[in-house]
């Protein structure tokens, strides 16, 4: 393994910001041209960069292999370019109109989709105002097979990982404005991007409205792919010095409601000191009655002895 050692300022700063970090920066992606590239796919490799900058390089040359045939050019431009995710677009006779989604751990490839696009509108069928540059979407998955397959559920969480953006603790519901939606049924994935308006309604909450901005298109999974589950399984891991520690008795519910649990002695109900309510009083018929009762225990205790 080669180590490298920096002789500028610069130099040391870059690989310092290219080492392992507690929290990582966001995800880069790698925009890239096949051999032949489509109308449609050139337009929506541009539209895609746009959706994701700052955090996306579009490489202008245009490239011959073919990452499903040989993965070596990819990973050694994912090293180069300090990038976790590619986009590379193509065209053939066999292939139309043709997307390669993939991300990588450790600049080695894990997951990996070839995509097959079709009815493909970008950014100019839609004459309307976009979102900000840079915003954080809201992701809507629709179908139960995103979680009923193993294909679709790593294609969701690689669209996750793809197009989920900064990765912040709170969004204030104003800079809420985006919604992509990913709707699975009978093999095929129908994407959307709509602007989120927040009309008047009268009350505190406004009135949600959706109005589509592109880029849309339909796509089929042609080939995918995935990683081993152990390297899958190292992807995932957490550094323990960032991982929340755990307190006792305490929970979460599915809305994050924080739910605990308080351990306490057994006390006795009929001795505690209650508030006192008119509503509880004791009416005067039900005194004379405990009266009575007492009266006549007591008598009958008296003619025992």
């Amino acid at each position: 393994m080669v180590v490298l050692k920096p002789k500028t300022q610069q130099g040391k700063r870059v690989l310092e910001s290219r080492g392992p970090k507690l929290l990582e920066n966001n995800k880069k992606t790698m925009v890239m041209k096949g051999a032949k590239t489509s109308d449609a796919v050139s337009k929506a490799l541009k539209d895609l960069y746009s959706m994701k900058k700052p955090d996306a390089v579009m490489l202008s040359k245009r490239n011959e292999f073919r990452p499903f045939e040989d993965e070596t050019p990819v990973e050694g431009l994912s090293s180069k370019m300090d990038a976790s995710l590619f986009l590379f677009g193509s065209h053939s006779k066999k292939r139309p109109h043709n997307l390669v989604m993939g991300r990588m751990f450790n600049h080695q490839v894990l997951d990996m989709f070839e995509l097959g696009t079709e009815g493909y509108k970008g950014f100019d069928s839609f004459k309307n105002s976009k979102t900000a540059m840079g915003s954080k979407p809201c992701l809507i998955f629709n179908g139960t097979d995103w979680e009923n397959s193993l294909l679709y559920k790593r294609l969701k969480n690689m669209l996750i990982d793809f197009f989920r953006g900064p990765v912040v603790e709170k969004v204030r519901l104003v800079g809420l404005e985006q919604a992509l939606t990913f709707t699975l049924s009978e093999g095929r994935v129908y994407a959307r991007n709509y602007k989120i308006l927040l009309k008047k309604s009268g009350s505190k909450k406004p009135r949600v409205e959706l109005e589509e901005i592109g880029p849309s298109f339909d796509f089929i999974v042609r080939r995918h792919k995935l990683g081993s589950e152990s390297m899958y399984k190292d992807a995932l891991k957490v550094p323990r010095a960032i991982k929340p520690k755990k307190k006792k008795n305490v929970s979460h519910d599915a809305f994050g409601s924080k739910l605990g649990r308080i351990h306490m002695q057994k006390q006795d109900v009929k001795k505690m000191q209650l508030r006192k309510m008119k509503g509880l009083k004791q009416t005067r018929q039900e005194k004379l009655a405990k009266l009575k009762a007492n009266k006549q225990a007591k008598s009958g205790q008296d003619s025992g002895e």
